[in-house]
């Protein structure tokens, strides 16, 4: 039982949640229930709440089904009418709501108050919910049950054990992996999805930054070619996508090494911001025009995630096989040979390492800077075969300024 001042302020609170939600259904001229019966729901539920703790929780069991009795004959005049019946949106919100008053008085009031806040903004947009659905096709749909699929079916299956030389393979780890990177992936291409044709520069290489920087490069390359457009504009767009790629693996090393961070996040903003100024070096003479959205892949296919999981378990063989027999050296070389095509791979074996202690953090951020450099060299040999020559150029130029800069933060800065 509550002291008297907590109990007023916790029915206080149920008055508060439920004006509020009853407010937003008097807007919308809801049948059933609106700015005064939403109150009175959640206040019952409090009082059902209260209640229970002296008498047991089968009062607000029957409760809760009294007040489901009451909506539904609420409800039976419009059943008995021929007219277009609409939702029951205002029913299942009385319903929660409901609820949220019984939790108040056996929970948190904080979390309750959190749920009936989101009560009230999921009624409230409703038009925006509809639009977003309406523009959602069924490539995009099909990615999003994907990333299901990916995240909420195969991982709990899998079994969380070490096997395999070195015993570093874990298939549940490994997949959680698999996960964290379409995770990252699906929300860019989810927004590319809106942005489109529409997206601006910066826009498209922030997108492409956060989906795959090696994509981006290689269709404005190829594009460089068959409809040209100002070198500089495509530049801009391939160096901001380098850019955010340093954001993407500040990202991964807080989520799966958050002690690794603090040592890594200096070096990684310096060559974020290093390649965001080339890039703007590079769009200064090339504002005018726009660019279109570079054509981007869905992530959440299964077999690109296959093939990612498979590549991240030869990457973690390659890297604990080099440190057992070649020491640190080797694994600068799995470093480099990793990052021409895929940074994450190599990024998320780092921190592997970097939480078992078996290197140092300032190892670890030179093997990921190690491989960023070798994944810029990579995008400029892909835009000097499939580009247009001025293209290159100007890529070429910028990224071996940004090499240079990780060059000398390799060998200057302090561990």
């Amino acid at each position: 039982m509550f002291e008297l001042p907590e109990t007023f302020s916790r029915l206080g609170i149920a008055l508060g949640l439920g004006l509020l939600v009853g407010l937003q259904r008097q807007r919308t001229d809801a049948r059933l229930a609106g700015f005064r019966t939403f109150p009175l729901v959640t206040v019952l539920g409090a009082l059902c709440g209260l209640l229970a703790q002296s008498f047991g929780g089968w009062i607000v069991a029957v409760a809760f089904g009294g007040l489901a009795l009451v909506i539904v004959g609420g409800n039976l005049p419009l059943l008995r009418a021929e007219e277009e019946r609409p939702g029951i949106t205002t029913e299942v919100a009385m319903l929660v709501m409901f609820a949220v008053g019984a939790y108040l008085m056996a929970g948190s009031p904080a979390i309750a108050t959190a749920v009936g806040g989101a009560v009230a903004v999921l009624l409230h947009l409703k038009p925006q919910m509809h639009s977003l659905a309406a523009k959602i096709g069924d490539r995009d749909f099909t990615a999003i049950m994907q990333f299901a699929l990916i995240s909420l079916v195969i991982l709990p299956v899998l079994p969380n054990h070490y096997y395999g030389p070195f015993l570093v393979l874990n298939p549940f780890k490994i997949w959680l992996m698999v996960v964290l990177i379409v995770g990252i992936s699906l929300g860019g291409y989810i927004a590319y999805k809106f942005l489109g044709a529409r997206a601006g520069a910066w826009a498209s290489g922030l997108l492409g930054g956060l989906i795959s920087s090696t994509a981006t490069t290689v269709s404005l390359a190829r594009r460089s070619k068959q409809s040209p457009q100002p070198p500089g504009l495509a530049a801009f767009v391939i160096l901001v996508a380098s850019a955010i790629v340093f954001v993407r693996l500040g990202v991964l090393i807080g989520a799966t090494a958050p002690r690794f961070l603090p040592s890594a996040l200096a070096p990684m903003f310096v060559m974020f911001a290093l390649l965001a100024l080339l890039g703007w070096w590079n769009w200064r003479g090339a504002a005018v025009g726009s660019s279109s959205m570079a054509e981007q892949v869905n992530p959440t296919e299964v077999k690109p995630a296959i093939i990612f999981g498979l590549l991240y378990a030869g990457v973690l063989l390659a890297v604990a096989a080099a440190r057992e027999y070649f020491g640190q050296s080797g694994l600068y070389v799995v470093a480099v040979l990793s990052g021409l095509t895929d940074m994450d791979a190599i990024t998320l074996s780092v921190t592997q390492l970097v939480n078992a202690a078996q290197i140092s953090t300032g190892t670890g951020w030179r093997l990921i800077l190690v491989a960023a450099m070798a994944n810029l060299a990579f995008k400029a040999g892909t835009v000097a075969v499939l580009g247009e020559r001025r293209l290159f150029w100007r890529v070429a130029v910028s990224f071996g300024i940004a090499a240079g800069a990780g060059a000398a933060l390799l060998g200057f800065w302090p561990n």
